[in-house]
């Protein structure tokens, strides 16, 4: 038998434009790599409360039941969901976190040859599916602020035109769509344009003209809502997402989905954090409070910074952001480099505790 080391197994052409997702850097990686005993994560956009406790408990009662395998078509979880927003089962899809709904659905519509269109700089996953089916992705720069422009957006749409992602608040830059425009938006769109409306981070909006786009799927338009307990809830451990949109439009994606895509765990601890109003009031609460706090000591510093709705803040650093970034890494702080979204001269920094906030910027002062 010949030990043949050549190896002539070819992967899809379309791999080799495909960039993988670069995640914030765990604590666990950082404590190892530089010998450091504590490290404050505020790269990934997590919950500094911690999980649900209705969450904790829920999962703790069913883990004696893990030899089973979960619900396929998480039965409870939708009718939890359908109920917190006014909606039917059916228009609920729930995934393995909001990201493998974003791969179903670019599995269930898009072709070679199609389109979506993009505002850029936004969450790459959105690109990363497109790419997957050998889609063209159509970027749509943001304006001065980082705020949308629906001329643009309605400018780059074609016949070949798919989809069209909207991600408000948006990552990484805390900017979002006002209500009058996205009405507007979705109106002027033709109608083979389907629109994903990425409400990741809709809960922690305090703008009163903001939309979490949930009225126009009830009012028919070709939306899908997606949504994650990720963020406010603290779950971004057991991976559980969703989608709401018409009967129509889910049919598709539940075809491409895989059986038991959403572990038991998650489904149960799910049930129970979407009643945990209190956990996700207290949430909202530190939130704001400690994004003001953040604010303030930024303008101190003198360093500028985008106005976020959301539970990060997007900071412009200069041409030594990277420096900057490494240094904080070196003092056990770790933020998100802002290169991946093509914002070299950026970070973005999660809002954490009061305590963690307090270190953060202990540290940039001393690096600074």
């Amino acid at each position: 038998m010949s030990n043949r080391t050549t190896v002539n197994i070819r992967p899809r052409n379309v791999l080799s434009d495909m960039k993988p997702y670069s995640p914030g850097k765990p604590i666990w990686e950082v404590q190892r790599e530089l010998g450091i005993e504590k490290v404050i994560k505020l790269a990934s956009n997590e919950n500094p409360l911690g999980p649900s406790p209705l969450a904790l408990a829920a999962i703790q009662d069913y883990l004696s039941d893990i030899h089973r395998y979960p619900d396929a078509d998480t039965v409870d979880l939708r009718a939890a969901i359908a109920k917190k927003y006014q909606f039917t089962s059916d228009e609920v899809l729930v995934t393995n976190g909001a990201d493998e709904l974003i791969t179903l659905i670019s599995e269930a519509f898009l072709e070679p040859g199609d389109e979506i269109v993009v505002p850029s700089p936004t969450f790459s996953e959105y690109e990363f599916g497109a790419n997957l089916m050998g889609t063209h992705v159509v970027e749509v720069p943001l304006r001065e602020d980082y705020s949308y422009d629906i001329q643009d957006i309605l400018a780059a749409v074609t016949a070949k035109t798919k989809l069209l992602y909207i991600c408000s608040p948006n990552n990484p830059t805390g900017t979002y769509m006002k209500k009058q425009d996205l009405h507007q938006l979705v109106d002027q769109l033709p109608a083979h344009v389907l629109v994903i409306f990425d409400g990741a981070y809709s809960h922690f909006v305090t703008a009163d003209d903001y939309c979490d786009g949930l009225e126009l799927v009830k009012a028919g338009y070709p939306i899908i809502v997606t949504q994650t307990f990720s963020k406010i809830y603290g779950l971004a451990g057991i991976r559980v997402g969703y989608g709401i949109a018409s009967p129509s439009i889910l049919q598709h994606i539940r075809q491409v989905k895989e059986p038991f895509n959403v572990n038991a765990l998650a489904q149960v601890g799910a049930v129970a954090a979407i009643l945990d109003d209190e956990h996700v009031q207290a949430t909202r609460n530190l939130n704001a409070l400690e994004r003001e706090k953040l604010y303030e000591n930024l303008q101190a510093l003198g360093i500028h910074f985008t106005r976020s709705m959301s539970n990060f803040v997007l900071i412009d650093l200069g041409p030594e952001a990277k420096s900057i970034y490494d240094k904080l890494m070196c003092k056990g702080i770790i933020v998100r480099y802002g290169a991946g979204w093509n914002l070299p001269n950026h970070v973005r920094i999660s809002i954490g505790s009061a305590e963690e906030q307090e270190a953060f910027l202990i540290a940039l002062r001393e690096v600074l």
